[in-house]
């Protein structure tokens, strides 16, 4: 099996448009794609996956994120649960390097899921644990792995239902917020442009609903309100929505409004 991953993954010039139907449909491919997901578990706790063990699974990642892009086969996909079998992955907090490719292409087929914009995957998906998988990350992880998390959240923020969701109790919200937050302040550190573009995108949707927008009155970090960021915002968009977002928490709200905000956030 890992021969027939390899030769597919290894092997970027070669274009198949009907690989995911292909791999779908063939019998048993995606049985054993799933063995040589779960064969591994065992390697997570305590940590002693090798190198050699995060390629071979990776390549067949890689294969399912090929499903679950494809129009074709992303329903099927979902209905048969297989993202669950990737959060062992992205729970885990080993810097190894191994390790955090394993992360980082579980991640990726999170991210093509969200990338349809369907209500179908955010409607899965706040159905699982990704969203406290996803701040764990945020909190935790290297450069690329917080930025795709945080990309992930976002395309959830996204839609009306994944906003609902994550503002419909107190906890919720104070869990996103406080992570955002915290990526704030290490950003004042180590600035990312590309991260904290998604961070903002974040803050901006958040504002969208108005418990959070009352909220984020209190909570935003003082760093989006002045110039901390500044060096970081050559692109154009990103300052448009800084801006969008810091009109939209200067607008006055009234008394009644404010306190039914509060309230209901509790």
């Amino acid at each position: 099996m890992a021969l027939i991953v390899q030769s597919f993954v290894l092997r970027p010039s070669m274009t198949v448009s009907d690989l995911a139907p292909m791999l779908w449909h063939s019998g048993g491919t995606i049985t054993a794609l799933l063995h040589e997901i779960v064969s591994i578990y065992g390697l997570i706790h305590p940590p002693t996956l090798t190198a050699m063990d995060s390629n071979r699974v990776c390549n067949s990642l890689a294969l399912l994120q090929c499903v679950a892009s494809h129009p074709e086969t992303r329903s099927p996909f979902l209905s048969a649960q297989i993202p669950q079998y990737l959060y062992p992955f992205l729970s885990t907090s080993s810097t190894a390097q191994p390790f955090e490719f394993l992360r980082l292409t579980s991640l990726g087929v999170i991210g093509a899921l969200v990338k349809t914009d369907e209500r179908e995957v955010i409607d899965f998906l706040l159905t699982t644990e990704i969203i406290p998988l996803c701040l764990q990350i945020m909190q935790h992880g290297t450069e690329l792995s917080k930025t795709v998390a945080t990309f992930i959240l976002q395309k959830i923020l996204s839609d009306d239902t994944g906003l609902s969701h994550v503002c419909q109790t107190y906890e919720r919200f104070s869990h996103v917020a406080r992570t955002l937050g915290n990526m704030v302040i290490n950003l004042e550190k180590e600035k990312s442009a590309r991260l904290l573009k998604h961070v903002i995108r974040c803050y901006l949707r958040l504002s969208d609903n108005p418990r959070a927008r009352e909220a984020l009155r209190s909570v935003l970090p003082d760093q989006l309100k002045g110039d901390t960021f500044d060096g970081c915002l050559e692109d154009s968009s990103v300052r448009n929505w800084l801006t969008l977002l810091r009109k939209a928490l200067d607008e006055p709200v009234g008394p009644d409004q404010g306190m039914a905000a509060a309230a209901a956030l509790h």
